[in-house]
């Protein structure tokens, strides 16, 4: 559904001088056609002329009803993003960030290992004990730490 914003302008009551426009009636029909130019260049759009009562102070105590002549235009409004709309999108957004690459290639899956889990020995400064391994076949049964393996 298209949204309009409307702008309401005062006509001109006279025409302006121009040269090459001798007539008051010429002069009058170029203002105006200059006005709707100016309005058009800034897309409106001309939809009628209309005039309408106005009540305007006369003195301190009395009113005077005055009748005024106005041009209204529209154009279509900018069609904003609603609430909703910027909800979805960043939620698309944030999926498509998650998600894994589906065509990932071969090269880049194996180069992704998954981490190590060995066991960490404490410092000696940590007051904890030390955690003791169990003892392989052939090595020595109370030796704290780890082991290194002998070479050939």
């Amino acid at each position: 559904m298209a949204h309009y914003e409307y702008k309401v302008i005062p006509a001109p009551a006279k025409g302006t001088k121009t040269p090459g426009v001798k007539a008051p009636e010429a002069r009058f029909a170029n203002t105006v056609e200059a006005l709707l130019n100016l309005q058009a260049a800034e897309g409106w759009d001309y939809m009628r002329t209309d005039i309408l009562p106005s009540d305007e102070r006369q003195g301190l105590t009395s009113t005077q009803t005055v009748y005024r002549t106005l041009m209204v235009f529209r154009r279509a409004k900018a069609e904003e993003e609603s609430a909703a709309d910027e909800v979805i999108s960043t939620a698309q957004t944030v999926a498509e960030a998650v998600s894994p690459d589906v065509d990932e290639p071969d090269t880049a899956k194996r180069e992704r290992r998954e981490p190590a889990l060995t066991p960490i020995q404490p410092s000696r400064a940590d007051p904890a004990e030390p955690i003791k391994t169990p003892a392989e076949p052939g090595s020595e049964p109370d030796t704290p730490g780890p082991k290194t393996p002998k070479e050939d």
